[in-house]
């Protein structure tokens, strides 16, 4: 009976045809694996608890891991993309070898086969598990030292990455065209609950209200920077007095230089004993504490917060303390009841027919409410959509951040054209719709 044939020859014959600069490369692409690995390991098993901390740690290593993950997939897809860059030539250098020692050697079938499962076992464990079992119970201090060199390979990829996520969201959209969020099915149900009774539109405006409240964050409804009426805590009285005939608001914020220290709020109330002083008048003395909150705050605790504390205006900031916008409680009630109108605000159409293709839409009006005026499907925005329950939060969705007045984004057959935007918000935007092939 024959002897199995032996392949310790051949691997012998493998190493040493691998001369010191052929085993330093794949050496240095098995660390690369297992390096991509362990880093995708580290940032995907944060909890959300550490996450929060992240965001307000004074570190910048800490926020820096925050914002990566404030996109996970974008970080996903780039992690995914250099792993398959290395995976690809850790496989291609292999491949040449065995390429040539084939040509040198012409194993059997045997050989292959002893040769390349245990080669491909030992890749995969070294390269992928190993690492990452390693790297989970490390995760808060192997994401601080990636997060910077992760932000830059992020910027690099990103004329990769963005085409690849937006082919992810068509897939997704192909088989899931019907996945919804608990707050959709909540809306779609306020809609047929509502369908044959008497309910007026006005409740059905706050029952949706009520349904979306905890989905929103702070950022989303917040007063934006530069829309922010605010005094320097040097202006004397005089000046100050006229700031606050000219702004119509009852409460200030003060700052030091800039908005980014804001000292304090000032209530228009506490000043009314002291209307006929003189501009020496140290009305710096009348400021109440800020109460600063995170972008990422949700705005159904934030309203818990302003009735605790008492207070009803907040400052916004993002996760390197620099102030970027305002919050009152005015603006969270709004997003419950709709707005609420004085003797200062405009009353708002919700949309109006500018041609025969061209309308005008309320940014607040709602994607069901948008969908039948145009009588279009909603279910095509079910995979961009997310959260957003309004045609503001929709470009938001679409557009990723806050977009400038007049830019224009195109979604399969309708374009969308910012014409305004009031705090922070979306307030009006012109619809094209075109003809559908």
């Amino acid at each position: 009976m024959d002897e199995p044939p032996s392949y310790t020859p051949i691997l012998l014959d493998i190493f040493s045809g691998l001369h010191a600069v052929s085993l330093s490369f794949l050496v240095l692409l098995l660390i690369l694996s297992a390096v991509i690995s362990a880093c995708e390991a580290a940032f995907f098993t944060l909890t959300p608890s550490d996450l929060e901390a992240f965001r307000q740690s004074a570190d910048k290593r800490d926020r820096d891991v925050a914002t990566l993950l404030s996109k996970p997939r974008v970080l996903l897809v780039t992690i995914l993309i250099l792993d398959g860059l290395v995976n690809v030539c850790l496989i291609t250098f292999l491949a040449l070898q065995w390429w040539i020692l084939n040509d040198a050697y012409n194993p059997t079938v045997w050989h292959v086969t002893v040769t390349l499962v245990p080669a491909a076992a030992f890749l995969a464990f070294f390269g992928e598990i190993f690492p990452k079992m390693l790297a989970a119970p490390r995760n808060k201090a192997i994401a601080r030292r990636a997060a910077p060199t992760w932000k830059f390979f992020a910027a690099l990829c990103k004329p990769v990455s963005k085409p690849m996520r937006r082919m992810t969201v068509y897939v997704e959209r192909f088989f899931e065209p019907h996945s919804q969020t608990p707050a959709q099915e909540l809306n779609e149900a306020i809609e047929l609950a509502s369908a044959d009774d008497a309910t007026s539109e006005g409740e059905k405006e706050i029952l949706r209200g009520i349904v979306n409240f905890g989905t929103l964050t702070a950022k989303e409804i917040m007063c934006a920077r530069r829309e922010i009426s605010a005094i320097d805590i040097a202006s004397n009285f005089h000046v100050l007095m006229e700031h606050v005939e000219k702004s119509g608001f009852s409460r200030i914020p003060v700052y030091r230089n800039s908005l980014d220290t804001v000292e304090g709020i000032l209530y228009i109330k506490d000043l009314l004993p002291f209307l006929e002083l003189e501009a020496d008048f140290s009305w710096q003395s009348l400021l109440r504490p800020v109460f600063a909150v995170p972008e990422t705050k949700k705005i159904d605790s934030l309203l818990k917060d302003f009735q605790e504390k008492r207070v009803h205006i907040a400052v916004v900031v993002d996760e390197n303390k620099v102030t970027s916008g305002l919050i009152t409680m005015e603006d969270i009630i709004e997003e419950i009841i709709g707005d609420i109108n004085d003797e200062f605000d405009e009353v708002a159409i919700p949309f109006q027919r500018i041609g025969r293709r061209s309308f005008i839409f309320e940014g607040k009006v709602l994607l069901t409410d948008f969908c039948k005026t145009l009588t279009i499907d909603p279910g095509i925005f079910s995979a961009v959509a997310g959260e957003a329950g309004t045609l503001s939060g929709l470009i938001l969705s679409l557009h990723g951040e806050l977009p400038p007045v007049g830019a224009q984004i195109t979604f399969e057959h309708l374009t969308f054209v910012v014409e305004s935007i009031d705090h922070n918000r979306i307030k009006r935007v012109r619809v094209q719709v075109h003809e559908q092939a």
